[in-house]
């Protein structure tokens, strides 16, 4: 890109970090734009694009907490990165706070917040692990599962759509876009939807850069901006209470205004 004399160059996904990092240092008159990695010095020409998706993902994990029928659910990763594991943490966190708030005791399997460890397939590709893995949750009695995996997510909704069919009541949070949308072959399991809002923020990015804008300020997506949201629950709506609704709501509210924090060890440091 930076060859073919690109006045931006935008990279996606954490592991780009160094190789970012390398080409902004050897063209330092080039600008560069990461998502997904932000860097514990800044670099004066590569503007980093990071979500807090933690937050949204509390959301999820509440929301799994108080839907769940057997008081089960589950999550697991393709590679063990920070980009993945915050969708873990807040996962956990939203199920530990549904039940401090509502005396329950809903289990979470797949990740110790705590710990740092948990259920990973070990890259973004092999589906057949991802729907091993959920297969696994199932029969331990998980009957929700949250992949943060990539394409790896559709093992674990051909797994999902598997015990559907076998008369199994279950349900896929999806991750990064809206699922129901995405992923459309796993829309009658699609509960819901962590998202990373990225195409206002790349925009927003390429058009500060043709105006002569540019700085390397990170944009961090949060709640408060859009960046990161839970997405509707579609074909779910009625299954989902309005008293549950009511509390989302007010909980999105309360982390928004910085009653409730919501951290994880791979939340932005900015």
């Amino acid at each position: 890109m930076v060859a073919a004399n690109c006045d931006l160059t935008l990279t996606i996904g954490f592991l780009l970090g160094d190789a970012t990092k390398t080409q902004a240092a050897a063209n330092p008159e080039s600008h560069f734009a990461i998502i997904d990695f932000g860097y514990d010095t800044p670099i004066s020409n590569v503007k980093p694009i990071i979500y807090d998706t933690a937050q949204a993902a509390f959301l999820a994990g509440y929301l799994a907490a108080g839907t769940t029928k057997t008081g089960t659910v589950a999550t697991f990763g393709g590679i063990k990165i920070p980009t993945v594991t915050i969708f873990m943490d807040g996962y956990a966190d939203g199920v530990k706070y549904y039940n401090e708030k509502k005396g329950t005791s809903v289990k979470v399997l797949g990740w110790d917040k705590a710990s740092q460890d948990g259920s990973f397939t070990g890259d973004f590709e092999k589906q057949d692990v991802g729907k091993q893995l959920t297969q696994n949750f199932l029969d331990q009695g998980a009957d929700i599962v949250m992949p943060v995996a990539g394409p790896v997510g559709k093992g674990a909704g051909a797994a999902l759509n598997e015990a559907k069919a076998a008369g199994k009541d279950v349900k896929m949070i999806w991750v990064d876009s809206d699922g129901f949308l995405t992923a459309p072959e796993y829309k009658d399991i699609m509960l819901s939807s962590v998202m990373k809002l990225m195409g206002e923020a790349v925009e927003t990015v390429v058009k500060e850069d043709k105006e002569g804008k540019f700085t390397n300020t990170p944009y961090v997506g949060t709640l408060a901006n859009d960046g990161v949201q839970l997405a509707p629950f579609h074909s779910f709506d009625s299954q989902v209470s309005a008293d549950l609704k009511s509390e989302l709501d007010q909980l999105k509210k309360d982390i928004i205004d910085g009653k409730l924090k919501v951290e994880s060890a791979a939340s932005p440091k900015v």
